[in-house]
């Protein structure tokens, strides 16, 4: 598959990615000049949906159980050997270890056996980099950061460097979207649910949710207030019905823009400061596949004057094709690993920023 317009490209290199670091096992093949020969993602939803999230253990073992057949069937889909494999790039962090190790170890054996770099890449730095080979976007841009388990932003500088200007002080905004989901009985993963729901909403502002740290000081987010907010309607109105659960859903998704949209206009002031020659706005992760969250956020950069960039549906969730071609940068700069390169559980972009309470690996 060939993507976007971008005069991005790199020598005529070829990289075998692997992504294990939560729920989704994934191998994927990626050319210097932007080609997706292949990316083969398998989903563990049924695995954990009765849990109602990711258990370790369960997602662990599933990588190990089918990470080589997706490998194997990644090599015959792209129609490349071995033989033509430049480098091996896997997930080294952040995510849940035990996937993690999968992978890595995966991925040393095979860099081993055929004597290969070995790539450990930041899961998040597959994220923000996912733009660069979809659209050829151009250092520096905006980066906003939003899955499951993170919420950020950052200025991108260039591989490996990176800013960040605001993050979650809590729940990340994939977490808020799952708990609410639970509380609207809607179940498990929350996002793409509460986003059909929202979708059959008669009155999207029926209900009065806040927007978190909306008009507050920084780019920082929190979304456990608003959590708290839809739990005391739910309560209040006992049972929900249909109609009741489509309006919550609509306002819920009214809210969450509303405070992204308020952390981004602050962030674009500060990134147009330190960079006035940066000219995007990206959005990646998990949550940058919601429709109605793409579409006010694009409103929002075209008022600023920003390009505004979004990776296809199907790469904004975690694929092994973003591991690739963030191995792939890598790979250009020299920036290889060792095979005693240790998994990290977590793993921030910015390293220099100041840690923040309970934001764990999303920081």
């Amino acid at each position: 598959m060939r993507l976007g317009p971008g005069n991005l490209s790199f020598p005529a290199m070829i990289v075998l990615g692997i992504e294990t670091s939560c729920d989704e096992t994934a191998a994927a093949i990626v050319t210097g000049d932007r080609q997706i020969l292949a990316n083969v993602v398998l989903s563990q939803l049924d695995e954990h949906r009765p849990y109602g999230g990711v258990v370790p253990e369960v997602a662990a073992r599933a990588h190990l159980q089918h990470l080589d057949g997706l490998v194997r069937r990644a090599l015959d889909d792209s129609g490349v050997g071995l033989d033509r494999i430049d480098a091996i790039a896997a997930t080294g962090g952040p995510g849940l270890i035990g996937g993690v190790i999968v992978g890595v170890m995966t991925a040393k054996a095979m860099a081993a056996a055929r004597g290969l770099p070995f790539l450990a890449v930041n899961h998040l730095e597959g994220h923000a980099l996912t733009a660069r080979l979809t659209d050829g976007v151009e250092f520096p841009y905006l980066l906003l950061l939003v899955s499951g388990g993170h919420c950020q932003l950052l200025a991108v500088e260039g591989v490996g460097r990176y800013r960040r200007l605001g993050t979650t002080i809590d729940d990340a905004v994939g977490e808020a979207f799952d708990k609410a989901a639970k509380l609207l009985g809607l179940g498990y993963p929350g996002g793409p649910l509460m986003e059909k729901a929202a979708e059959r909403a008669t009155d999207p502002g029926r209900f009065d949710l806040p927007a978190p740290m909306k008009g507050r000081p920084g780019c920082d987010f929190s979304f456990s207030g608003l959590k708290t907010a839809v739990r005391r309607h739910v309560e209040t109105l006992g049972t929900p019905s249909e109609a009741d659960v489509a309006d919550l859903a609509a306002s819920f998704h009214r809210a969450v823009a509303s405070s992204l949209e308020d952390r981004v206009s602050r962030a674009i002031k500060l990134f147009r400061e330190s960079h006035p020659e940066g000219k995007s706005l990206v959005v990646a992760g998990g949550v940058a596949a919601n429709k109605y969250l793409r579409a006010r956020l694009s409103t929002l950069a075209a008022k600023r004057g920003l390009a505004f960039v979004a990776p296809p549906l199907g790469l904004c969730t975690d694929n092994a094709a973003m591991i690739a071609w963030a191995g792939l940068e890598r790979l250009q700069l020299g920036l290889t690993d060792g095979l005693d390169f240790a998994p990290r559980p977590r793993w921030p972009l910015d390293p220099t920023a100041n840690p923040v309470k309970f934001a764990g690996a999303k920081a």
